[in-house]
């Protein structure tokens, strides 16, 4: 099975992430997408974080309905801050019917010789790059074998909805109904 392998702290997931996994499968450029949430990014601040179960939580809901995508809590066991190349060797040998591709922005390509083991990575996975705002100049050499997807560029971002939902703004059509329900029950993102 080809699986896309969508990392992120989804802090919280919203309706950006959900097309672009969306976009991906009906792509036909893999068979699912798995949601990898990331406890600790080494590029993000722990405490800007809601708690790793909460984000958790927040995906299943996201995603509940949508049988070609999964979410996992692979890193919440490893070593943290999480580094792709890691739980991508630990993905192949715990799977190893699965073809993984690694789901990243188009953004990202800039800063991906900076990677831990970006090398490693490319040595045994495709890359698929959706679009995004800010990456629409870029003239970074995409790794051969590298996916493009075109995906609606979407500038959805999780550091607004939190700034919205802190100042008690509506959040209607950002997130999905379950998880702003979630997310009110849980009190989360409000100080």
């Amino acid at each position: 099975m080809k699986v896309g392998l969508f990392f992120g702290s989804f802090n919280p997931i919203h309706i950006g992430h959900l097309i672009i996994a969306n976009t991906i499968v009906e792509s036909a450029a893999v068979d699912k997408v798995w949601f990898v949430v990331s406890p600790q990014s080494p590029f993000k601040k722990k405490e800007d974080l809601a708690h790793e179960f909460d984000r958790l939580d927040m995906v299943r809901l996201a995603i509940a309905e949508n049988p070609n995508f999964n979410v996992t809590d692979i890193e919440f066991s490893m070593p943290k801050p999480s580094f792709t190349v890691d739980t991508l060797t630990y993905l192949r040998e715990k799977y190893p019917k699965n073809k993984f591709y690694l789901i990243i922005g188009e953004d990202n390509l800039r800063t991906f010789h900076k990677w831990k083991n970006h090398e490693e990575i490319l040595k045994h996975h495709s890359l698929i790059v959706y679009p995004r705002p800010s990456g629409k100049d870029s003239n970074f050499e995409k790794p051969e074998g590298t996916i493009e997807v075109k995906a609606p560029l979407l500038d959805v971002s999780a550091t607004f909805i939190r700034k919205s939902i802190n100042q008690g703004k509506s959040v209607k059509y950002l997130l999905q109904e379950d998880v702003i329900t979630y997310v009110r029950r849980k009190k989360l993102y409000q100080s």
